[in-house]
């Protein structure tokens, strides 16, 4: 049904060309401002809506960075009940910051973890504290162009390659395909990991990035293990013990490809992006004798399971090929 919607909503496709092209040409020729920062300053973002791996990238950086550099993550906090900006403390929920930003908090206790819709204001704010971030990592920011970052890394999934996408409606690009002009790098995500070089030629070839473009090429790397405040699990110990997977996430194939190759048995309970889950969903799944959940979901569902064995998360990370050539670059535009 929703596709079919999609299709009828086909003739909206132009007027929503023109106006995201007019919007981005007025930045373009300075009518309207940018606001530029004398500090490094890393945004992360897709041209499509969701399911790029936008959060364990971020991740990848604040590994790559957080030992030599104080920094700070800004994204908008979508869905939480907070407004305006707000920095994550011990009182910090998924509802108060949004799952993403308090699934950041609860890894790095050494960062400063920020959100806030207006991006200028919320640099302006991390910019005003006693030990301001000498970084600053804005999740999901590429179309906020409000602020010009000074490097701008855009990420585009495998599976759904912005070179073969439109616009929304019926596609998903939130710009036009030119948008993608804007980055220094453009990584394509959750790969297969055994992705032959004529095929990375090909999309390199599709992509065809500006001389001062490179293009990577990321895929999941995913725990052997999974686990939850107080244990962990071997997937292998899984084989003959079905349980319930529950995703609240844009893409979840590549997750259930996943454990399908690992010869696990599952039933998937899907549900939308960023899912807020009710009273009666809890209760359905709290019938269920074995949950596996992602990290993301994982922040928003820990709150209403106490029992130890019930509730677990797969973690992941993003792995890069050229990984020395990304972080050089990266390291390089820091200093």
């Amino acid at each position: 049904m929703m596709k079919i919607l999609r299709y009828l909503l086909f003739p909206i496709v132009p007027v929503y060309y023109l106006v995201t092209w007019f919007r981005n040409k007025l930045y373009d020729l300075g009518i309207k401002t940018s606001t530029s920062y004398n500090f490094p300053v890393i945004c992360v973002g897709n041209l499509s809506v969701g399911g790029t791996g936008k959060s364990p990238m971020i991740e990848y950086l604040i590994r790559l960075l957080k030992s030599e550099h104080h920094l700070a993550t800004l994204s908008r906090g979508y869905g939480r009940q907070t407004e305006g900006f707000v920095i994550a403390d011990d009182t910090a929920t998924a509802s108060s910051i949004g799952d993403e930003p308090f699934q950041f908090y609860q890894k790095f206790d050494d960062i400063i973890v920020s959100v806030d819709a207006n991006r200028v204001h919320g640099i302006s704010q991390l910019s005003t504290l006693a030990k301001p971030p000498e970084i600053i990592l804005l999740d999901d920011a590429f179309q906020h162009r409000r602020v010009k970052a000074g490097f701008n890394i855009l990420l585009t999934a495998f599976d759904d390659l912005y070179t073969k996408d439109i616009l929304l409606p019926t596609g998903n690009l939130r710009e036009p395909r030119r948008g993608a002009k804007r980055a220094d790098i453009i990584v394509v995500t959750k790969c297969p990991e055994d992705l032959s070089e004529e095929k990375k030629q090909q999309i390199k070839n599709d992509i065809n990035p500006l001389p001062h473009q490179d293009v990577f090429f990321g895929s999941i790397a995913y725990s052997k293990s999974v686990r939850n405040n107080q244990d962990r699990l071997d997937l292998e110990r899984l084989k003959d013990t079905p349980f319930t997977l529950v995703t609240g996430i844009a893409n979840p194939k590549p997750l259930i490809a996943h454990l399908k190759l690992l010869g696990l048995k599952f039933e998937h309970l899907r549900f939308k992006d960023h899912h807020d889950f009710n009273a009666s969903e809890i209760a359905i799944l709290k019938q269920k004798s074995l949950i596996i959940t992602t990290e993301k979901d994982m922040v928003r569902l820990q709150t209403h399971f106490s029992e130890s064995g019930l509730l677990y998360y797969l973690p992941i990370e993003i792995r890069i090929d050229r990984q020395v050539e990304f972080d050089t670059l990266i390291s390089n535009f820091v200093k």
